[in-house]
């Protein structure tokens, strides 16, 4: 398993040798007129930043064609992007609440979303996303993209969306096994979980360092009130995370 340690400090893309995962919110306002050039030193991935928009808005403020551009300039100008999200639409009960929308209105607005960019610039890397709440829906968002000619146990890489922010780790270590010989990334899996599904997922990346760092005293000899910010913090977890999994 390949893993991209998230971060909201988009710099850092520059300055690490490891695999980052960046949100568009944040890389936004780091990239384009009037800042230094962001050059990233290995291969990193985009979020699209859609849990943010979908709860906050009830839909995406941000157009197909403003995201087009902005994943452009990252491919051109900061390099080395290896894949970029959709404009994906969440499955959780927060998510469903604030749009007012059904879970498979919430795919079918994903799908749409997916096949519109892969039109608009099929020379973006981007991943089609699956989405859903329970096994079901998202064998069932599966069979949507399958009836539009998209198999997505063939794709590369396939984002699973919706399990960031679950509780319990035994939900979504069913619906991963119940996917299994899919090439999933799993979007902000909780680390407790990946000790047990890490073998089944191609990818997967976590910000939970930053949370950790919020609740725990900083670093011995960090003058800084937490953490939650700090390189240092992060690789400390990262490390600890990776060889958690390793044994």
């Amino acid at each position: 398993m390949k893993f991209y340690l998230g971060t909201h400090k988009p710099h850092w893309l520059g300055l690490l040798d490891i695999p980052l995962f960046v949100s568009h919110r944040t890389l936004r306002e780091r990239v384009g007129l009037g800042h230094s050039p962001l050059k990233a030193l290995v291969g990193w991935a985009l979020d699209s930043g859609g849990f943010t928009e979908v709860t906050k808005y009830g839909g995406w403020r941000t157009s197909e064609g403003e995201y087009i551009a902005a994943v452009y300039r990252y491919r051109d100008e900061v390099g080395k992007l290896e894949w970029a999200s959709p404009m994906d639409w969440m499955c959780e009960p927060k998510a469903l609440r604030a749009t007012g929308f059904t879970v498979e209105q919430h795919q079918r607005l994903t799908l749409d979303n997916y096949r519109n960019l892969t039109r608009r610039a099929p020379d973006l890397p981007w991943i089609p996303v699956l989405q859903g709440w329970t096994l079901m829906d998202y064998y069932c968002h599966a069979g949507m993209y399958k009836a539009e000619g998209i198999d997505l146990w063939a794709e590369p890489l396939v984002g699973l969306g919706s399990v960031c922010r679950r509780q319990g780790t035994i939900e979504v270590s069913k619906i991963i096994h119940g996917l299994g010989g899919m090439k999933l990334h799993g979007y902000g899996v909780k680390t407790t979980g990946l000790r047990e599904y890490a073998h089944l997922l191609a990818s997967a990346d976590s910000m939970a360092w930053s949370l950790g760092a919020r609740k725990n005293p900083p670093l011995p000899g960090h003058t800084h009130k937490s953490c939650a910010n700090c390189m240092e913090f992060a690789l400390k977890w990262r490390d600890a995370l990776l060889g958690t999994i390793q044994r």
